[in-house]
């Protein structure tokens, strides 16, 4: 019996919808995953095969292909597991359910359970686009997948669960969406410029900066203060809008990194990389092109201490993000743009003829 099931993929920042099939034959034992799978889609076959079995399920001890369409679209993350297990429980004629509608997202433990899963909001989204109102995610990523309006958000917290709500045998509770103004927000860790004391003329350049989102670029002996002020900039920033908050989230969400229990980024990011970072750290790319530190810090400041020891090629990429507040990643696969409307702040010392002479000076 051939049965499909939707799931998503992402493509630089935008989801795209994936068909998961699956067809079960008779013949000896085997499981095999086509569609461009990468090694985490693959060894998606280990994590199925003991969900379903630690789940009260029974793993067929047929023939299985699992096929990801469109084939030609490189898929990567262990978000396909849940489909793919949902997809040979059907196609065992274990479970009976119309997911016509339903788009089925996450990674499974060995033990059943949904654990995170990179990306939600921008699948969430792209998946409501295209017409599919039921989303089954993680329970941990409810709240972050709720930011999409007109979704019903089903939060699943392990593999049984879901097979019981298909069943019609216990049904999972739609996620109650919070107003966005009540969700939680992390306590501000950097530096308020109201708690610094002198350097005035700095700190009338950083208003100045801050009122006009201008660039800038301080130069002072070691010890007074450049980083410091470069992390109170924030603090007078306004407060991102709803809409730049959503754009921040997605782009922590794709790279993994929004905080435990914040599924909306509501402060301006703040980044600081080391003049070590690589090319790629800083404007993005890799095998599957991932935002770097430039896209990271859209909407709020990216601070480069110790200036000049940035490599010209890393200055010389800061071109095109200045000017046009993205950035383009060309592959051969495609070319994938990332946001970059950022404050950048330099620091940097003098060299030893100013050295002690001017105390710090902003341009």
């Amino acid at each position: 019996m051939l049965a499909k099931v939707r799931s998503c993929a992402v493509i630089g920042l935008d989801g795209t919808i994936v068909e998961v099939e699956v067809d079960i034959l008779p013949g000896l034992p085997a499981f095999t995953v086509v569609g461009l799978p990468d090694d985490a889609v693959k060894e998606a076959r280990e994590r199925v095969r003991s969900a379903i079995r630690n789940s009260g399920g029974t793993f067929p001890m047929k023939r299985i292909t699992a096929n990801m369409a469109p084939a030609d679209l490189k898929k990567a993350g262990p978000a396909y597991d849940v489909p793919i297990a949902v997809a040979i429980l059907i196609s065992s004629e274990q479970v009976t359910a119309d997911l016509s509608t339903a788009v089925l997202l996450g990674e499974l433990s060995l033990d059943g359970s949904l654990r995170h899963t990179h990306g939600v909001l921008p699948m969430v989204a792209i998946a409501h686009h295209q017409g599919f109102d039921d989303i089954y995610v993680p329970e941990v990523d409810a709240a972050e997948a709720a930011l999409v309006d007109g979704t019903r958000i089903y939060p699943v917290a392990n593999l049984a669960q879901l097979v019981k709500h298909f069943q019609g045998e216990e049904k999972i509770p739609e996620y109650v969406r919070q107003p966005i103004t009540e969700l939680p927000e992390l306590p501000s860790a950097l530096v308020d410029l109201a708690f610094i004391k002198g350097q005035e003329h700095v700190k009338r350049a950083i208003e100045v900066a801050a009122a006009g989102a201008h660039n800038m670029v301080m130069c002072g002996p070691p010890g007074s203060g450049k980083t410091m002020l470069a992390r109170a900039l924030p603090s007078i920033l306004p407060r991102m809008t709803n809409d730049e908050a959503l754009e921040v989230t997605k782009i922590y969400s794709v790279s993994g990194m929004l905080p435990p229990g914040t599924p909306l980024m509501r402060q301006r990011p703040y980044r600081s990389p080391h003049y070590t970072i690589s090319n790629a750290g800083l404007v993005g790319g890799g095998q599957f092109p991932r935002p770097g530190e430039i896209s990271l810090s859209h909407r709020g400041v990216l601070f480069l201490d110790e200036l000049p020891e940035f490599g010209n090629n890393l200055l010389e990429v800061l071109r095109q993000p200045l000017e046009d507040k993205v950035v383009s990643i060309s592959r051969a696969q495609g070319r994938i743009t990332f946001p970059a409307n950022f404050m950048m702040i330099g620091a940097m010392n003098p060299c030893h003829v100013q050295f002690g002479l001017l105390p710090m000076m902003a341009s």
